[in-house]
């Protein structure tokens, strides 16, 4: 720590981690400098400028996100920076319902009479699937949730019917974890399961953007932390981190410590090369401790073996720009090798221009130059609009890490001075949002406090 006094912390990345460090390393006392490579925050969940058909400007997002009532740290870091979330978001009970009216919806009710009546109440399923769900969640209950590490999700949903898979677990599981039943991590599925439907009253209800999504948490944070003399710079990209004496230097300017918020691949960079440039200066003492180095090298290789899955989202409107009159703000579609779309939404009913829809694809792994089509036609046969019009497709390639069984994550501290967070480092939880905002102000608070600061509460984990 320097002699100066508030201490000067970088974080690098002004994604919803970025952004959730840099609110708790302010309120901790420290100043604050946001450094972000793109010209718009968000990271993997922010707004997309584009031009719509008749060439007038349209504001995308660069994923369809959905937020949950039990997602506790986003909510509180919303109202921090000002957010009106009543008005931001479309708040709405757990709803996997289909064009033709199948599927599950639950009552506005507590748990877990919530999930008990709409298991009950889905449409389309038999006595013997209501039965068999409920029998599978109570089980899953009585075990706390836990399981072993090793399984996967169709490890522990073996023996339910095919419907129930298709229908319910296989659209829960990939909206969750993006990544298929079959190679995803069961402990990691169970604790999403515990904190949604069995977190209290209104844990699982689905909280649906009608703002941008840089808009709904990233820009109105960066501008808490510019009125309160801290510093966001965008359009810069970090091109080496060196440890120095006391703290780091960020492309030359020192700080007394960094958190790195960006993607574990960047991160992963700057770390690699830091502990390969392991001196600054010409003594012996100037030389970084050799288990320091080590830790560093770890971290880069554990932060690089990761894997990851891309989502897609192919934005179309209606022909005549009227409205596509579909049931619900988001309905479930059924997938297959040709029509790849899980879901849909109707951006006017979440205050978006009309006859504008958003099909999500997750776990793509398609040709991007044929998906379109394959949406268009998908529309057609599901949902009966024929006729739309392609807007634009956005594919982001590394959405989310593949949620794996027994994934090995890199830690959240490298060194005292040095914290990583965002959705991929070690943690309970899949790449959301939550997980990210989580892990952010969990960054902050494990940074050394600046003098007669009063310490973080750590957040919920």
């Amino acid at each position: 720590m320097s002699s100066r006094e508030t201490s000067r912390v970088a974080v690098i990345g002004a994604g919803w981690a970025g952004m959730a460090a840099a609110l708790g390393a302010a309120r901790a006392g420290h100043n604050v400098t946001v450094l972000e490579t793109a010209r718009t925050l968000g990271g993997r969940a922010r707004a997309v400028h584009a031009v719509d058909r008749d060439g007038s400007a349209l504001t995308l997002d660069n994923g369809q996100h959905i937020l949950i009532g039990a997602y506790g740290e986003c909510l509180r870091l919303m109202r921090e920076v000002g957010v009106d979330i009543e008005r931001a978001m479309l708040r709405m009970p757990l709803s996997l319902r289909y064009p033709d009216g199948s599927g599950l919806a639950l009552p506005d009710c507590a748990p877990p009479w919530d999930a008990l009546a709409g298991i009950a109440r889905a449409r389309g399923w038999t006595v013997g699937e209501r039965i068999a769900l409920l029998a599978r969640a109570t089980r899953w209950q009585w075990s706390g949730f836990r399981c072993p590490e090793s399984a996967s999700v169709s490890d522990i949903c073996a023996g339910l019917p095919r419907k129930l898979m298709d229908e319910f677990i296989d659209p829960l599981c990939v909206s969750a974890l993006n990544t298929p039943a079959a190679q995803s991590s069961a402990r990691v599925f169970l604790r999403v399961i515990k904190d949604s439907l069995f977190s209290g009253r209104g844990g699982s209800n689905m909280l649906l953007p009608r703002a941008d999504l840089s808009e709904l948490f990233p820009m109105p944070a960066a501008r808490w932390l510019e009125q309160r003399g801290h510093r966001v710079e965008t359009g810069r990209r970090v091109q080496v981190l060196q440890r120095a004496p006391v703290g780091w230097l960020v492309d030359g300017e020192p700080f007394d410590a960094v958190v790195l918020a960006t993607s574990s691949t960047e991160a992963a960079r700057l770390v690699s090369a830091a502990a390969s440039a392991a001196t600054w200066g010409d003594s012996a003492q100037d030389a970084m401790p050799a288990s320091e180095q080590s830790a560093l090298r770890d971290w880069a290789r554990t932060a690089q073996a990761l894997e990851f899955s891309a989502i897609a989202t192919v934005y179309a409107r209606t022909p005549d720009g009227g409205p596509a009159r579909l049931d619900a703000p988001m309905l479930a579609l059924r997938p297959d090798a040709r029509q790849p779309a899980q879901f849909v939404f109707d951006r006017e009913q979440l205050g978006g221009p009309a006859g504008l829809l958003a099909f999500v694809v997750s776990a793509f792994e398609g040709e991007r130059d044929d998906l379109a089509g394959q949406v268009l036609s998908q529309a057609a046969r599901q949902l009966g609009l024929a006729g739309l019009q392609h807007v634009q497709t956005v594919v982001e390639k590394r959405a989310t890490f593949r949620c794996t069984p027994a994934l090995l994550r890199p830690a959240m501290q490298i060194t005292p001075s040095l914290q990583a967070c965002g959705d991929y480092v070690d943690g309970p939880y899949p790449a959301t949002l939550e997980g990210a905002v989580l892990h952010g102000t969990a960054a902050a608070q494990r940074l050394p406090s600046p003098p007669g600061a009063m310490p973080l509460a750590s957040p919920r984990q």
